[in-house]
């Protein structure tokens, strides 16, 4: 566990489990309300191709577990972090200049 706060720059052990909170609550949120939206959407497998169908949702749970994962950072009190992470996740793909 030090190894662990140390290398993410955190103090307490609480903090670690409330990451672990966010990180899961956000996958779990993505993708529950991926397909409502897909289908809000009129994408379906039936109307684009079933690989068209997953790119495009794979495309869209991305987009909303980066929105929604600082969202609930900010919501359990672990903005900072979050802010932090998603920085440096967005730099990795080479989005530099919007977090820039």
């Amino acid at each position: 566990m030090e190894k662990l706060k140390k290398r993410w720059g955190i103090e307490h052990n609480w903090q670690i489990v409330i990451i672990f909170i966010v990180f899961a609550v956000t996958g779990s949120t993505a993708s529950y309300i991926g397909k409502p939206i897909l289908n809000y959407l009129s994408i379906t497998p039936e109307t684009f191709s079933t690989f068209g169908y997953w790119i495009l949702r794979i495309l869209l749970l991305f987009i909303m577990y980066q929105i929604m994962l600082v969202f609930f950072g900010w919501l359990f009190g672990q903005h900072k972090f979050f802010w932090n992470f998603e920085k440096k996740m967005l730099r990795r793909i080479g989005l530099k200049r919007f977090v820039d």
